[in-house]
């Protein structure tokens, strides 16, 4: 079989396509037909060696959908012929879909109903799961309360948009101009320029004073500004930063309304069949659908990962095998 893998850590350019031996499942594993893998800037993180570097040669990919081609011996559940979706990131580690065919345990896969679309699965896992996590788990959000969404057109921030749209919160995100009408046909019931000087006093009057809830995917340039627009008793979920020394320049604007601060990983969620069963349903109800702004082939895995950290585009990048 095919598959992307790197032999030594480095930019986009090292990856390559090998011919391999096709893999055999461990006894809690199947193997998985890749019809779709998500591409993620997490991907790269493992490629160039800013995380732990892995063992090489190694193939990148965390997200993947696909049909079940062999299942381990201590499998429960799982047949040959099944459709899944799933991702590695969490509780331990999967590596591998950038290939024709790639082993997953089976704590990291669900079910995926006949309805939902294989190339929109395979973008899901990372960026729904996170959302998800964020704003059902950590966020507690509620019907009818407030929810700001930093970054709607990124691919956690328009799968938050959906979710948030589907608890019946009145969301309200922020992007470019040129993916404003997108993401109102998504759900969010305000879509402001981020790049506007009044923005705060925008997203108070959208939220009559103050939201309840927010998702902040960048703490270095938002923290103050989360706790400056948030109502009494506001929760904040922040996923991540461009810069790791994020702070306040007034804290009071926080303590004053008992604002609550959650900073998470997805690496740490107890059990990812949870939100990805929630997920999937979603995306079979047609609540939540995944953009996939490009498909790319194996061949075009270094592409891929260039664009993913370097382009502006509404949703998400899938490798179609």
């Amino acid at each position: 079989m095919r598959a992307v893998r790197l032999h030594e850590h480095g930019d986009a350019d090292v990856l390559q396509v090998d011919e391999i031996d096709r893999p055999e499942p461990a006894a809690n594993e199947l193997v998985v037909e890749v019809a779709a893998a998500g591409v993620n800037p997490v991907d790269t993180y493992f490629r160039d060696g800013s995380y732990e570097p892995v063992d090489v040669p190694f193939t990148p990919g965390v997200d993947v959908s696909g049909v079940v081609t062999a299942v381990g011996d201590a499998v429960d559940g799982f047949a040959e012929g099944d459709r899944v979706y799933g991702t590695g990131i969490g509780n331990g580690g999967f590596q591998g879909s950038y290939a024709e065919y790639a082993t997953i345990p089976t704590d990291r896969v669900v079910h995926l109903p006949d309805g939902t679309d294989l190339t929109e699965a395979g973008g899901a896992g990372v960026v729904a799961v996170t959302a998800w996590r964020a704003l059902i788990d950590h966020a507690g959000l509620e019907p009818a309360e407030y929810c700001l969404i930093h970054g709607g057109s990124g691919g956690v921030g328009h799968t938050a948009v959906q979710i948030g749209a589907a608890v019946n919160a009145r969301v309200i995100t922020t992007a470019a101009e040129e993916y404003h009408d997108a993401l109102a046909d998504y759900g969010a019931e305000t879509v402001l320029d981020y790049g506007r000087d009044d923005l705060a006093d925008a997203v108070l009057a959208a939220s009559d004073g103050g939201v309840d809830a927010v998702l902040d995917h960048r703490l270095d340039d938002y923290l103050q500004f989360d706790a400056d627009v948030a109502a009494t008793g506001a929760r904040v979920v922040g996923i991540g930063e461009n810069s790791p020394d994020p702070g306040f320049t007034n804290d009071g604007a926080a303590r004053s309304k008992d604002v609550s601060y959650q900073f998470m990983s997805m690496f740490n969620t107890p059990d990812l069949r949870v939100p990805l069963r929630g997920v999937a349903h979603l995306m079979n109800t047609g609540a939540l659908s995944i953009d996939v702004a490009r498909t790319y082939d194996l061949e075009e895995a270094a592409d891929a990962q260039r664009a993913v950290m370097d382009e502006s585009f509404l949703g998400k990048l899938v490798i179609e095998p």
